[in-house]
């Protein structure tokens, strides 16, 4: 097994020779590694799974959760030259031709993400920009501590001003209209 090398532009075939017991993620052809998340992260993905899972049986569409290497193909990409590789706390994705292996190549229907300090730049910006340019209709940003949820949709291909919950409110998913998730119940054990 090989490390990511510095000054190199890294790509999914890459990916597959480092480490397995340790969690990167790729953002145009820079590597991360991931750190592990806390048990409040936990939770929170935890519950969000169990209300989608619940909603999704018995319906094409289908959700997965960390280490789940989805691959964006940004640039027209071969699944092995992506060069954006994220581990999305949560992926919905309801076109099953692009799952493979450990994951999923293509642009799922959803993505949320449990911000923390060490990733919030991150999932606000980096992925956020990649998440939009690549066509994902919704993307969930969850910031534990503040007990709050911004939803981005997307619109003419851009994502317009959060949708913003806090722990009071019901979610409408707007992928799925007769979906709503309840905050309560997802930041209940913090």
């Amino acid at each position: 097994m090989s490390i990511p090398k510095a000054n190199k532009k890294h790509t999914y075939a890459d990916y597959l020779t480092w480490p397995g017991e340790e969690r990167w993620e790729i953002i145009d052809g820079t590597p991360l590694l991931q750190s592990a998340p806390t048990w409040q992260h936990q939770a929170i993905s935890g519950e969000l799974f169990r209300q989608f899972s619940n909603y999704l049986a018995d319906k094409p569409c289908h959700i997965f959760g960390a280490p789940f290497d989805l691959r964006l193909p940004l640039a027209a990409e071969a699944d092995e030259d992506a060069t954006y590789v994220f581990q999305p706390d949560l992926t919905v994705i309801c076109d099953k031709t692009g799952l493979k292996g450990t994951g999923y190549f293509g642009v799922p229907e959803l993505v949320i993400e449990v911000s923390s300090i060490s990733t919030g730049k991150f999932d606000k910006v980096s992925k956020f920009n990649a998440y939009e340019k690549a066509g994902v209709r919704e993307y969930w940003i969850v910031e534990p501590e503040q007990k709050v949820v911004s939803v981005f949709k997307l619109q003419d291909g851009r994502y317009g001003r959060p949708e913003t919950y806090t722990e009071e409110d019901t979610i409408g998913v707007g992928i799925f209209p007769d979906l709503a998730i309840e905050l309560k119940r997802v930041f209940a054990d913090l």
